[in-house]
């Protein structure tokens, strides 16, 4: 009989630490230096690895710096998948976005100066961009899956569903970074929903 090994579990949390490491030397030197600063080479000195071994993980700084942002927004689309099949895709939405941030807690200080500092640099708008358009796809083909046969035709209804969500989002992180201190920006962003979702209900 085969004895049962962890070691495949063990090497998937090690390339997550590496991974994760990586994501936060990028980070840490963006903040310090500014993202046109900063090298790859610089990146992976500062996580302790190779330079082969960052090419492994990402495929360049940009990757690196927005690691961060992608797992948040992957995590929400999980979320969103294991919501009841037969729900409203806006409602499904919605919930799945309040379940998350509702279990995440506030948006701590370091990673508001973090954003804040990767929002101001007009050469990571592509990489930023290029994230949130790969996530609409994959929110989009959720809703898709949730219209009714003969309810969506074109495909417009959920597309314009994953990127009202998506942009709802962001404009309220953008109002809430204005002013932290007046709200949690899950009480922004549900306000920015809530809004948004008129048109869907």
């Amino acid at each position: 009989m085969s004895v049962p090994t962890t070691e495949p579990g063990l090497r998937e949390r090690k390339k997550a630490a590496t991974r994760l490491a990586l994501h936060e030397a990028a980070l840490r030197l963006a903040l310090e230096h500014g993202p046109d600063r900063i090298t790859v080479e610089a990146i992976a000195d500062e996580a302790g690895v190779s330079r082969r071994t960052f090419s492994n993980y990402f495929a360049n700084k940009e990757e690196a710096l927005f690691y961060g942002q992608h797992q948040r927004m992957r995590q929400v689309l999980e979320i969103i998948r294991a919501r009841p099949r037969d729900e409203p895709p806006w409602h499904a939405l919605t919930a799945a976005a309040a379940e998350f941030y509702g279990a995440s807690g506030d948006l701590d200080p370091e990673w508001t100066a973090r954003t804040r500092l990767m929002r101001r640099h007009p050469s990571l708008a592509a990489a930023q961009m290029q994230t949130f358009a790969a996530m609409e796809r994959e929110i989009g083909a959720e809703v898709t899956a949730r219209l009714g046969p003969g309810e969506d035709p074109t495909g417009v209804r959920a597309k314009l569903l994953a990127a009202t969500f998506l942009a709802a989002l962001r404009v309220a992180l953008t109002a809430w970074l204005e002013h932290p201190a007046d709200s949690t920006y899950w009480e922004v962003a549900s306000e920015a929903l809530a809004e948004a979702g008129r048109g869907f209900a």
